[in-house]
């Protein structure tokens, strides 16, 4: 079977990536080895959710997928706290003051891959799914690859996009070398019925013992991240639930009151991932394959989806005679997305590393930081602006 492109993961990126190339005119394929699960018809949520940015959430939309979320299960959030680790200190975000509606939505995982494959069903005889499937081995030529799966069969394409997450078997097949370091962190997940209203503020403590963040969802409901060394996550995932609510009531400072856990804790290891190259002869990588940050600024999974938006625009808008594997369009994408790349990698593990520190003198700086920061309007909605796309 001949492709244009095969995409290799099926996860949300890789499958928004699909769904906005659907009328391109390029036949595409997308491998996903892992059969999708249906979203269970009870009052359950998932432990795992992400805060999408408006950018991502208009991307989404434009594709058809974002309308296919049940809006009951999507909270905006409309401001946003960060408190330093002294008590005091702390910063305030807010979609009111540079006049956008929102400054993220809260949304669950397994509702945005039900979305994006949803929309993947308008796209007729362009994308061709396959789920699930397993690749094997891929074979380099100069004009095409050759895709090898597991059930035997062979593919052909003139690119070959790696979705396939941060241990992308995709990227260690074409010897792209990545340097990552772990956080030695675990990223502990998990849902929380509260007493009082969240009135849709995300909070975020930067603690001794690690980050620790509630994101609102609808209703009085929140979930919680809480990225901590790999003993206290251990001990976090091994208390009964009552004493789990008792001990995130203390560590937000009784914010939201009483805590009801309504989702077990879960949790996943948190890992630094820098590519040197995006693309090579007929490849490219997106998502998580192409890089990974630590949680803190909520911003991984936009990182991702920019990816592919970018990617999606340059594909779109390439001559019609161009072959969408030309080593020169891929090398104008990875220009295109390295600066954004960069910058939040540097933020996230930097930021990271300032207050996984217990110098006394580094936690000063940092508490005055975020109180200057606070005070500079300017610098602020810099900041913000970047995350709204």
């Amino acid at each position: 079977m001949k492709f244009d492109m095969i995409i290799v993961g099926g996860g949300l990126v890789g499958a928004s990536l699909a769904s906005a190339l659907k009328g391109s005119g390029l036949k595409i394929a997308l491998i996903e080895p892992h059969e999708s699960m249906p979203i269970p018809q009870d009052d359950s949520w998932d432990s795992r959710v992400y805060a999408i940015s408006p950018g991502s959430a208009a991307f989404l939309q434009k594709i058809g997928a974002w309308q296919a979320i049940e809006t009951e299960r999507l909270a905006p959030v409309y401001e946003m706290t960060v408190f330093g680790d002294d008590n005091a200190a702390r910063i305030n975000f807010s979609a009111y003051e540079i006049g956008v509606a929102e400054l993220a939505f809260i949304a669950e995982n397994r509702q945005l891959q039900m979305a994006v494959w949803e929309s993947l069903k308008s796209s007729g005889d362009s994308v061709q799914p396959l789920c699930p499937a397993k690749c094997t081995a891929i074979e380099w030529h100069e004009s095409h690859v050759d895709v090898h799966l597991a059930d035997g069969s062979q593919l052909q394409t003139s690119l070959v996009v790696g979705a396939d997450g941060v241990n992308s078997w995709v990227r260690n097949q074409a010897g792209i070398e990545a340097s990552k370091h772990p956080y030695r962190q675990i990223g502990v997940v998990a849902n929380f019925a509260a007493q009082y209203s969240h009135r849709h503020v995300a909070y975020q403590w930067f603690r001794r013992d690690g980050v620790l963040a509630l994101l609102p969802l609808p209703d009085k409901r929140v979930s919680m991240v809480w990225s901590t060394t790999e003993q206290h996550a251990a001990e976090l995932r091994g208390l009964p639930a009552e004493e789990l609510c008792r001990r995130v009531e203390a560590a937000s400072a009784h914010t939201l009151g009483a805590l009801q856990m309504i989702t077990a804790p879960a949790g996943f290891p948190l890992n630094f991932v820098h590519v040197n190259e995006l693309v090579k002869p007929r490849l490219v990588l997106i998502g998580d394959a192409a890089h990974g940050i630590h949680p803190l600024a909520g911003q991984g999974v936009n990182l991702g989806l920019r990816d592919a938006r970018e990617l999606a625009k340059m594909l779109s808008e390439r001559a019609a005679q161009q072959d969408c594997g030309d080593f020169l369009l891929l090398r104008r994408y990875e220009l295109a997305r390295k600066e954004d790349i960069l910058a939040l990698e540097l933020v996230t593990d930097g930021l990271q590393k300032l207050f996984n520190n217990s110098n006394p003198t580094l936690a000063r700086l940092r508490n005055l930081g975020l109180e200057i920061t606070n005070r500079l309007p300017l610098l602020k909605n810099r900041l913000m602006q970047h995350a709204l796309n």
